[in-house]
């Protein structure tokens, strides 16, 4: 695999083709893609992994012959004649039940949406508004709670906005208008046209014509999404509520008010917005929160929200002299921390008493660690708790594994502790034990 790597690079670097777009005999191409843009798209595809689309054509499968792959894909791409193949459909549970569809392509064409995503992107940061922070480069959703901490603090209400099918809705011609204004080149508007109105090949392998959205799962869709509420929700925020900070992330969105008034007023606002952009908040998830002085429960019921898999909520802080108070603050959800114990009991690792422990920290640990740098960026120790299930579940591996522990729960129990005081590092979920976690 590696030499048809070499090979396709070498081939970048001798073609006429590389530089100024020409085939081998030296007739001009109608787009300018070099082969070096596909190639570097490849590369990114490659690293962010994924499941084959309609051909069950897999990364690995691609790979087998890559350059002519790659060569057939820069062709069709810089002469217009390229077209996608139908996205397939797949539905992904929902913690709280029902499904959320998702819809794949092939690696072929996660390829050349990457090349126009990679076109598309820098131009598009330059106008992105600050307090957008999903699916952005040097943004992330860690950023994006903590600057909606900190504004809850400063002002006593929220606004949390959910609006109904999001991605499965987004209007294609009020889209292609807001790429119109950005696109450097008429192929970039061409190829999202067709990846949009591509079909989608649902479960029982009929094709439905995609009239609205971009489906979940295609690499450009949180670009184009991005886009679509760059133009639909930010800019007109800031035309119209300058003086109300929100945090977007993605569809996911929380505006800080300064009284009651102030939100049902925005609440009516932005219903009328979503409607000039052909979209509709789901009423029944929008909700206004008083987030200030907790004894005032009785006369404000709804005093939490969920945002981006955090609880925000008065709780228990300790000040810098050890003092405690009543905050209002962000820690793991239950809907999280439920997905995570869930995920826990698929592993099964009570079941693995032929590995030992340092193996599935290997196996394991990456994905643990990922949960801790999260969820654990705010309140700690309510994060502490959300890993309970899986002390008890290596305690039961312990259990199977060595003899002198069955029958013997806490036994078994003290022994996982002091190997956990020994080695903190085995597993990342050890390390926050070890931390002074109480009020965070």
């Amino acid at each position: 695999m590696e030499v048809e790597r070499r090979g396709y690079i070498v081939q970048l670097s001798s073609e006429r083709s590389t530089k100024d777009g020409r085939n081998l005999l030296g007739e001009a191409k109608p787009f300018c893609i070099s082969k070096r843009e596909v190639w570097e798209a490849y590369k990114q595809v490659k690293a962010n992994k994924g499941a084959a689309g309609v051909d069950d054509v897999s990364i690995e499968e691609f790979e087998k012959d890559l350059k002519n792959n790659l060569y057939k894909l820069w062709n069709r791409m810089s002469s217009g004649s390229y077209f996608p193949s139908p996205v397939r459909r797949v539905e992904i549970p929902k913690d709280g039940g029902g499904s959320r569809p998702l819809g794949i392509p092939t690696v072929m064409d996660r390829v050349a949406q990457m090349v126009v995503m990679r076109r598309l992107e820098p131009e598009l940061e330059k106008h992105f508004h600050p307090d957008s922070y999903g699916y952005r480069p040097g943004k992330s959703a860690v950023q994006a709670v903590g600057v909606a901490r900190k504004r809850c603090w400063q002002k006593a209400w929220v606004l949390d906005i959910d609006i109904k099918g999001f991605f499965d809705n987004i209007d294609h011609e009020l889209l292609m208008r807001a790429v119109e204004k950005h696109s450097d080149g008429k192929w970039v508007e061409l190829y999202i046209v067709r990846w949009l109105k591509a079909p989608v090949q649902m479960l029982d392998g009929s094709e439905v014509a995609a009239e609205k959205g971009t489906p979940q799962g295609g690499v450009i869709s949180p670009l184009l999404a991005n886009l679509f509420l760059h133009y639909g929700f930010d800019r007109w925020m800031q035309r119209n509520c300058p003086h109300i900070p929100f945090e977007r992330y993605a569809d996911d969105v929380i505006c800080h008010c300064e009284s009651e008034r102030q939100a049902k007023w925005l609440w009516g606002s932005i219903v009328k917005r979503m409607a000039e952009c052909k979209l509709e908040l789901n009423r029944e998830k929008t909700q206004i929160v008083y987030c200030k002085d907790h004894r005032r429960k009785r006369e404000y019921p709804k005093g939490t929200f969920d945002f981006l898999g955090f609880t925000f909520q008065p709780r228990v802080v300790k000040a810098g002299k050890g003092d405690m108070f009543i905050g209002f603050n962000p820690a793991i959800s239950n809907k999280a921390a439920r997905g995570i114990r869930d995920e826990i009991r698929r592993w099964r690792l009570h079941l693995r008493s032929d590995e030992s422990l340092e193996e599935l920290s290997r196996r394991y640990n990456p994905i643990i660690r990922g949960w801790v740098n999260y969820y654990g960026s705010y309140y700690k120790a309510k994060t502490i708790q959300a890993f309970q299930a899986l002390h008890l579940i290596l305690t039961k591996w312990a259990k199977r594994k060595y003899k002198k522990f069955r029958g013997h729960q806490r036994r078994a129990s003290r022994w996982l502790v002091r190997i956990r005081k020994r080695s903190p590092q085995l597993f990342a979920h050890w390390q926050l034990a070890h931390m002074n976690v109480a009020g965070q």
